[in-house]
């Protein structure tokens, strides 16, 4: 395929719409498609009407295709917390889990069999005895299975359950260690260890060798072994074993009921929030969502592309404590909030939204946060309403050009030459979150920095991930149209700097879609705007490194 241009452009066109078809019945193959796709931007980027036609009609089909199962189990599983737990009729797919289960195995509802971490042999012993016992052609039983992931031998126990929506089920639950919330930073309490010698602790309890821990650290083995000799002096252990039965018991407390043993600070779950909605003067509904402190100081926070809608537990209780009240618009096309009418600018249509949130909750001045792409709104939400806006701050500057090989850059070459092909591509990879693995998908769509992936091992940030993306991809809500809609328009130039607003970028050292030093070129066109880099971070660095969020926020509002 990667001679397709070099022999004819009929042949490698042709390709292209054959392609086109089969990622319209099968978004797995969406990497196919997108590079045969940059192959055609790099050496013909001229549009060809043809291609239009039949991009846009690989797109209809595609929405017309269902997204994966949409039945839930959540009366099954909502009392089992302690221990990894999921349901599965065995044939296919895992139709619900915990989130024990998700931290454990890597997995989510509607991940297929497959996907469990056990040998091939073992998954089809597994997947016979779930239909057997789902049917109640033989009673509960015992599974001993050796986990791909940590090389230990995983004991699953098989049980019947009622059936849902008339299909027979078995509840699967399994010993395998999981991470509790909050436990991370109970052992630097307790032990005075470093954040570092604490994700060692973590890799160690997940059975990962000193090896891979030290490649996913981005640090040689022999700093390991001296980080874990330091850490074994600390918690007063004298071998790998001892430290680990040491740890497994304390996590055994941290999953106690509430009057438990352990008092883990920041321990408590994602609170539920339940959103709110506006009824615009048009006509259009507008949904926020609040935490913090009620009648603190207003900051606005807006999402981004992905919907980081919510922030990291630990994060919302520091916000109530420092006496900030976040308030969170949800985007035009994302949730429940109907998409801007056709024509309008994303970026003036999204900064006239908020406005009319703001007057709506009576705001009489606010912090703004924006995330990526949203730095366009907050600066014409400055320049429309100058008395509103005490600053702005930016995480993770989203960068609409680059080379074509890097995925903003690809993005904004396919939105200027082929805009059916930009619709397909992203509803596509939409299609593909919701029926595989919509964490896996997000941290590909922030470039999949191994940084990135060491931040969804902290306490609560997968589920603040995962609560705040339901946003763009949740039941029954796609917000697909509105992120294709916002990369056709991210070329345009943006808004004006307003004068008077302080701009100040937080940027990951790390962020493979825009390297710090493009960011700085950014920030001299804009009057007095400033950047600081953050070490060892990445796209993710909002939710690891929400303590100096919070402080660049509170620094605003002080001023």
């Amino acid at each position: 395929m990667t001679r397709l241009w070099e022999s004819g452009s009929g042949e490698a066109e042709a390709a292209l719409v054959h392609l086109a078809y089969e990622l319209a019945l099968d978004p797995q193959r969406l990497p196919d498609f997108a590079r045969l796709w940059q192959q055609r931007l790099q050496r013909e980027p001229d549009p060809v009407p043809e291609l239009e036609r039949h991009f846009a009609r690989a797109a209809r089909i595609l929405g017309r295709l269902p997204c994966g199962e949409t039945g839930s189990a959540e009366a099954v599983l909502a009392g089992i917390l302690r221990v990894p737990a999921f349901l599965s009729d065995g044939v296919v797919r895992i139709a619900a889990c915990n989130r024990a289960a998700e931290s454990a195995f890597r997995i989510a509802g509607g991940a297929p069999l497959a996907a469990l971490p056990f040998e091939p042999a073992d998954v089809v012993a597994l997947s016979s005895t779930i239909r057997r016992v789902a049917r109640r052609a033989e009673p509960a039983r015992n599974l001993r299975l050796r986990s791909t992931a940590t090389g230990a031998t995983a004991v699953l126990r098989v049980c019947p359950v009622e059936g849902t929506e008339g299909r027979a089920r078995a509840l699967v639950l399994a010993t395998e260690p999981v991470w509790p919330d909050g436990f991370g930073g109970f052992l630097q309490g307790t032990f005075a260890l470093t954040p570092a010698e604490t994700d060692i602790v973590h890799g160690l309890t997940l059975g990962l060798p000193l090896r891979e821990i030290a490649t996913l650290r981005g640090r040689s083995v022999e700093t390991v072994r001296t980080q874990l000799r330091s850490i074994q002096q600390k918690t007063d252990t004298h071998s790998q074993p001892e430290l680990l039965r040491l740890v497994l018991g304390l996590m055994d407390l941290a999953l106690a009921p509430p009057e438990g043993a352990l008092p883990a600070p920041g321990g408590r779950l994602l609170e539920p929030l339940v959103p709110q909605a506006l009824l615009l003067p048009e006509g259009r509904r507008l949904e926020w969502l609040e935490f913090g402190d009620p009648s603190g100081t207003p900051v606005l926070h807006l999402h981004g592309e992905l919907s980081l809608a919510r922030w990291a537990p630990a994060a919302e209780r520091a916000a109530r404590a420092r006496s900030l009240r976040v308030i969170v618009p949800i985007r035009a096309g994302y949730g429940r909030s109907d998409p801007l009418p056709a024509g309008a600018g994303i970026a003036e249509g999204g900064a006239l939204d908020i406005a009319a949130l703001a007057d709506h909750l009576d705001l009489p001045r606010a912090a703004i946060l924006a995330l990526g792409s949203d730095l366009a709104a907050a600066r014409m939400l400055a320049l429309l309403r100058p008395g509103l806006v005490a600053g702005i701050l930016v995480c993770a500057a989203d960068l609409a050009g680059g080379p074509v090989t890097r995925w903003p850059g690809f993005l904004a070459e396919t939105a200027r030459h082929s805009p059916e092909a930009l619709a397909l591509m992203v509803r596509a990879a939409f299609a593909l979150a919701a029926r595989r693995d919509r964490e896996e998908c997000l941290l590909a769509a922030c470039g999949g920095a191994v940084a990135d992936r060491l931040v969804l091992r902290g306490s609560g940030v997968r589920a603040a991930l995962i609560a705040g993306s339901a946003f763009a991809l949740g039941p029954g809500i796609s917000a697909h149209a509105a992120f294709a809609r916002n990369r056709l328009e991210a070329g345009r130039a943006l808004p004006p700097h307003p004068p008077q607003v302080p701009i100040r970028f937080l940027q990951g050292e790390l962020d493979p879609l825009a390297p710090p030093a493009e960011v700085h070129r950014l920030a001299a066109t804009l009057a007095g705007a400033e950047v600081e880099t953050l070490s060892g971070s990445a796209r993710l660095l909002f939710l690891e490194r929400w303590e100096v969020v919070i402080d660049r926020l509170c620094g605003i509002v002080a001023h």
